[in-house]
């Protein structure tokens, strides 16, 4: 019963396999291996265009490069007020970047349109002391399980295109949402405005491979030197680029995203038929959010159930009863449904 990450979960078999295979041969090294070169020429084929991909090792690392080759002397990013890049990161984007994030308030994980329009409004391009608009970051799916239509991100993307600013997408989850969504790639990033990607495979079956994808390759020119500062540049990219190859053959990583939404779907019916646990929000991608009584997660957790209780988001509709907690459950390409079966279990005993 291993809710309290995708990062929890273990590597695919298939990806496991490609590195076998990859590791009793010799290439090239710097991203400069024939296995590099055509993965990146996936990624064109992925997105229905010519892309600048750069891999690196952790999400964290893709959003803060991603958002640092956007930066600008005083710039400001503009990003949900609890969204990943604000709240775990450890001041990661700011650090590298340069830059500080404005948090916007929206409800359920996303702006409000007329906020983040306000905020960006209160740094113009000559606000010397203020600092100036440089970029705005958003997060699919984003960080309280929520899952941005094409249409929001297109909202999005229209107010940072009339400010002049850049649309940057956090996808960790990114297959989780354009799964649920039933959208492309294209459809659901630079069709809809969106400029650069953080591209996440090691939440969804991948050992440590993400990637930056640059939708106009001209914006990627300061990149290479960017990840090279900051020790991403793997001298073996090329055991990056084998996991993306069996992640992106024949549609293995929509399949191991679809999984794992359906296993959140299997924990969301069962919370919605229970009479003493309930979803604290509707959510669609793979994460699930909680209201359990305390003695029913001390129960779940001594019978080897693992999640983490979750902080109340600013606009929780419904309050915490003092004797319950919120709790966030994260379902994977290796939840059984046995195992959620057997949390509920637990969750119907209490």
């Amino acid at each position: 019963m291993f809710f309290a990450s995708d990062n929890w979960a273990g590597a695919h078999p298939a990806i496991n396999e490609r590195l076998l295979r990859e590791s009793t041969r010799f290439a090239a090294a710097y991203g400069t291996s024939d296995l590099d070169r055509a993965i990146e020429r996936r990624f064109n084929e992925i997105f229905e265009r010519d892309v600048a991909v750069f891999f690196v090792a952790t999400g964290t690392a893709a959003n803060s490069l991603a958002l640092a080759s956007l930066a600008k002397p005083g710039g400001v990013i503009f990003a949900h007020s609890e969204a990943h890049v604000i709240e775990d990161e450890c001041g990661a984007p700011d650090f590298f970047s340069g830059m500080r994030i404005c948090p916007v308030e929206g409800p359920r994980g996303k702006m409000d349109p007329k906020h983040l329009k306000n905020r960006i409004s209160r740094y113009p391009q000559d606000a010397i002391h203020h600092g100036r608009a440089t970029a705005v970051t958003m997060t699919q799916a984003s960080e309280v399980g929520t899952i941005h239509t094409l249409d929001e991100i297109e909202t999005l993307a229209a107010i940072a295109k009339e400010a002049g600013l850049p649309l940057h997408m956090d996808g960790a989850r990114f297959a989780n949402a354009l799964v649920e969504l039933d959208a492309s790639p294209a459809e659901m990033t630079w069709k809809r405005g969106v400029d650069v990607l953080s591209f996440g495979g090691t939440k969804n079956g991948c050992w440590c491979a993400e990637a930056i994808v640059f939708f106009d390759p001209q914006m990627a020119k300061e990149l290479p030197f960017l990840r090279k500062r900051s020790a991403q540049l793997f001298s073996k990219s090329r055991f990056i680029a084998a996991q993306f190859e069996a992640y992106l053959q024949d549609d293995l990583w929509l399949d191991l995203a679809r999984h794992a939404n359906a296993m959140a779907n299997r924990l969301r019916a069962g919370l919605d038929a229970s009479n003493s646990a309930r979803q604290a929000w509707p959510t669609t991608s793979n994460e699930v959010f909680a209201v359990i009584p305390k003695a029913t997660a001390k129960a779940a957790e001594d019978k080897g159930a693992k999640f983490y209780d979750w902080l109340e988001p600013h606009d929780m509709s419904e309050p915490v009863a003092d004797g319950d907690m919120l709790i966030r459950l994260v379902t994977s390409f290796a939840t059984e449904p046995q195992d959620v079966d057997a949390f509920l279990d637990v969750i119907a005993a209490g």
